[in-house]
């Protein structure tokens, strides 16, 4: 056999024990399971604001209703201010009042935010239906803070819904004024004409209501139907199928693929995707973001700037 020099291996022994090599024992802790980093404790609710404001306001930034709810919500009953019932919303309420809304203390506002959400179709925009049909805020992950939708969709109606958990943010993004483009594939039964489409341009009256001017595009026609892309910026109820019922069309799918900047593009059906808080304050502008905490001075300084900066870091902040 070949000799060996003391301290070398051949080849195939690399791998083998030493024969005076101890076994190893178990590890200090072996057998545990391993530790889960403990989960930040939301604050307790304190019933106040951190600010003073409308109770409209603060009810709506605490991420509970919007500021419109809130006013209904008044006029139910349901709010109470240092132990006395509210009747009129022309109130203002600061970090030394006891604001109750079903009993219950005003929960403390989180950061805002938005998250993207791929409504499919059979569930309806409400957080109760007295129907008992199911609801999308049913369908929220069960980490999901309470949030209320920008606008809404109707039952049959899929595609993209926007949620946040601040009601003021919502009722800045669905306003007309706010001027963000909606925009839907329509598939439609009937026949149509790219002329017939263009008609839309100048608005219409239906049954004595006045829509807005609708882009719409004829991008295919099936043996029985058409695919429609079509561009609106109001989205009154059910606006869609009225404008388009004008035209002799029966809309048998409505699908919205974009509100204003944010797209549905990828998003799975019944996914929720929260929008990074760097592109939903460029979005906003310097001062909105501002005004909802999601820019401190520094960053609406850089944004003024130059807001493309803002989406070039978008990869980097969450």
């Amino acid at each position: 056999m070949p000799n060996r020099r003391s301290g070398q291996r051949q080849a195939g022994d690399r791998h083998r024990p030493h024969s005076d090599a101890r076994k190893p024992g178990p590890r200090p802790g072996a057998g545990r399971p391993p530790r889960v980093p403990a989960t930040p404790r939301r604050p307790e609710p304190t019933g106040a604001p951190t600010e003073t404001m409308r109770i409209a306001k603060a009810m709506a930034r605490a991420g509970l209703c919007s500021r419109r709810d809130a006013e209904r919500w008044i006029e139910e009953g349901r709010v109470t201010v240092n132990g006395q019932l509210l009747k009129s919303p022309a109130r203002d309420v600061g970090p030394a009042d006891k604001v109750l809304v079903d009993g219950k203390p005003l929960p403390t506002a989180e950061p805002v935010r938005l998250w993207r959400y791929h409504k499919v179709r059979g569930l309806v925009t409400t957080h109760r239906d007295p129907e008992g049909r199911p609801t999308v805020f049913e369908k929220m992950p069960p980490d999901m803070p309470r949030v209320v939708s920008v606008g809404r969709l109707d039952l049959n109606t899929e595609g993209l819904l926007l949620l946040t958990n601040d009601g003021a943010l919502a009722r800045h993004l669905e306003l007309p004024a706010t001027g963000w483009l909606r925009r839907y594939r329509v598939r439609a039964h009937g026949r149509v004409t790219q002329a017939d489409l263009d008609k839309l341009k100048n608005g219409i009256e239906v049954d004595g209501v006045r829509y807005g001017p609708i882009e719409a595009t004829l991008d295919t026609a099936e043996r029985a139907n058409v695919w429609i892309t079509l561009s609106l910026r109001e989205g009154k109820n059910r606006e869609v199928r009225n404008v388009l019922s004008t035209l002799g069309l029966d809309v048998n799918r409505l699908i919205r693929v974009s509100y204003g900047p944010f797209q549905l593009v990828d998003l799975a059906p019944g996914a929720v995707e929260v929008v990074r808080r760097r592109v939903l304050a460029d979005q906003l502008g310097p001062k909105l973001a501002r005004e909802l905490g999601l820019l401190d001075e520094a960053d609406a300084a850089r944004a003024r700037r130059s807001p493309a900066k803002g989406r070039a870091e978008e990869e980097d902040d969450r």
